[in-house]
């Protein structure tokens, strides 16, 4: 390779087998406290690992999912039933603890009707009462929590007009209220019982209280135990959607997460079926894997990419609101030195795909990629062009000195770069050594406070995704709306921060319009990304794969290619489908 390319980095990162027996010793599931039930057989047992910190749950005690610091993904995403399910990979909509909806022709109000015979599992009857105490709070509260934002915009009022009707009135058009309120990946409105949360400080209240058997919850899962080192949930003996024929009660009688160690310890546990599912991996660690464990398989079966492209797209985002990134000449810079095909070909073993746009190649989308082939020709977000790069940077009055790009006033482009998961470690040091090679001082690291210090825009650049949308555009306009900047939660909020007025008055066009209108939506998508890919409010990379291994030793009906009910992340609102569908092999 010439010296502008990254050399390959040693398979190395493969799993070293026999060396991490002790690490993997750390996700072995600790006895639960004194006075819990008996603990299940293994054959009845579902454990994974999945999140935490540095090996710790630290949000152990946060079961209210609007509290600040709470995260729907460790664990209140099984405790918390929706008003709906949506499942992208089946096109299937499973209406839950709703019945029915009905919008007025106008969009301006909804009626939802609530399934009659559901209890909470402290026995309080739940009714229509709770969706409109959830929905109503959030009005009141705002941007103080997750949500808040999204509903207040909107929406006037929710009333129960009796115990299974809720009449929701809007102060502008929202035909896409009801799919916003719905499960689905990271998107969808919590309903809580109004009996705990009534007086409460949604910011700070916790709801964990074992002895209270709080959470409380209309599905089958109770919280057990919850610690630093593991949260266990036992399935109830009874479920409301199992009686009305909804869903089957699920075979598993006890599920224990695990908070992640590492990719080596993981492994081991996987491979000595201490383990039925994990969190994302590396495509470098499967070929051993399947070696150790022939039982373990992936979205692919054992195959590459050993997963399904999720939603989430990944860039490399530069904070807006932290100079020189301010400048769009300085984004489409650093942008025309990325490489992706070789960010790919090194990070991922080639096991990935391009990304253009913060939108995933989803069949509903498609069509907004199509609509604007002509902008993309102008605004190439993939081109690999260092000459195109050099030139803005010079005409921003920055020179070379030692090999690194100074501005007039002799400060270096620097940029310190932040990551997490699975795509940090993969292909950001590789985006580092691409950047420094043309001038770019380069500083890369995998804090473990990483989501506190990006979510409140402590930041310079960062290796993250976009949690927008997926069968049509609106969502992944949303965040880039002034308005959602800053506001709590991971999930549909302007991480970029970049602003925009009249980009915000077409995504509000956007919100009003009903999105079975297709040629207004092309219109407006249009409109949009001739503001938006100009700007380049973040720097487009890869598409982002789930490779989730899954073990099949104890059970079965994993949602695969081939099975492909629901997407398989333990952390998304929808991996209850999961859990009722797995059956004992």
């Amino acid at each position: 390779m010439s010296n502008n390319s990254v050399e390959p980095r040693p398979r190395r990162r493969a799993v070293m087998q026999g060396a991490v027996a002790a690490a993997a010793a750390a996700l072995t599931p600790i006895g639960l406290a004194t006075a819990q039930p008996a603990a299940p057989p293994r054959n009845k047992t579902m454990t994974l690992v999945w999140g935490g910190r540095e090996g710790r749950w630290v949000d152990f005690e946060l079961w209210n999912p609007y509290s600040i610091g709470s995260n729907h993904q460790n664990g209140p995403n099984i405790i918390y039933e929706p008003l709906a399910y949506y499942s992208a990979f089946a096109d299937k909509t499973y209406m839950w603890l709703a019945e029915s909806y009905q919008y007025t022709e106008d969009f301006k109000q909804l009626t939802i009707k609530t399934r009659s015979g559901i209890t909470w599992s402290d026995g309080t009857p739940f009714s229509a009462e709770d969706v409109a105490f959830t929905l109503n709070s959030l009005r009141d509260i705002g941007p103080k929590v997750k949500w808040g934002v999204d509903v207040q915009q909107v929406m006037k009022e929710a009333k129960a007009t009796d115990a299974n009707t809720v009449v929701v009135d809007f102060v502008v058009p929202a035909p896409r209220f009801f799919f916003f309120v719905t499960y689905k990946y990271d998107i969808g409105v919590y309903i809580v019982p109004k009996h705990i949360f009534s007086d409460q400080d949604w910011t700070t209240f916790k709801n964990f209280d074992i002895a209270k058997g709080w959470p409380v919850s209309t599905g089958p899962w109770k919280v057990t135990d919850a610690s630093l080192q593991q949260k266990v949930f036992d399935r109830r003996p009874e479920w409301w959607a199992a009686k009305a024929g909804l869903a089957p009660l699920p075979a598993i009688e006890r599920t224990i997460w695990l908070p992640y160690a590492s990719e080596q310890a993981t492994a081991q546990a996987l491979i000595s079926n201490q383990l039925d599912a994990a969190t994302g991996m590396q495509p470098a660690t499967f070929p051993t894997l399947f070696r150790g464990n022939p039982k373990i398989i992936t979205h692919t079966a054992q195959k590459p990419p050993y997963g399904y492209v999720d939603w989430w797209p990944i860039s490399l985002y530069v904070n807006n609101e932290v100079k020189p990134f301010d400048d769009k000449d300085v984004r489409w810079a650093l942008s025309y030195y990325i490489d992706r095909q070789q960010l790919i070909d090194v990070g991922y073993l080639g096991a990935s795909e391009v990304s253009s746009l913060p939108l995933p190649p989803y069949p509903p989308l498609m069509p907004y990629f199509d609509a604007v082939k002509d902008l993309l020709a102008k605004y190439d977000t993939l081109a690999f062009d260092p000459k195109k790069g050099d030139a803005l940077l010079a005409g921003k009055g920055y020179k070379k000195d030692g090999g690194i790009w100074t501005d007039a006033q002799g400060k270096k482009l620097s940029l310190e770069i932040i990551g997490t998961g699975a795509a940090g470690p993969a292909i950001g040091p590789v985006l580092s050594e691409m950047l420094k090679r043309r001038g770019v001082e380069v500083s890369m690291s995998l804090p473990p406070d990483f989501n506190d210090r990006f979510q409140k825009g402590q930041y310079a650049g960062s290796i993250y995704g976009h949690g927008g949308s997926i069968t049509e555009p609106y969502s992944t306009l949303r965040l880039y709306q002034g308005l959602s900047v800053a506001v709590p939660g991971a999930h549909l909020v302007n991480f970029a921060r970049w602003k925009n007025a009249e980009f915000d008055k077409i995504t509000d066009a956007m919100y009003v319009t009903d999105p079975n209108n297709k040629p207004k939506m092309l219109e407006l998508f249009h409109r949009a990304m001739e503001i938006w890919l100009p700007e380049l409010p973040d720097i487009q990379l890869v598409q982002n794969h789930h490779r989730i291994p899954m073990n099949t030793t104890y059970w079965k009906n994993w949602p695969t290619a081939d099975n492909d009910y629901v997407n398989g992340a333990s952390w998304h609102l929808t991996y209850p489908i999961v859990l009722w569908n797995l059956k004992p092999a």
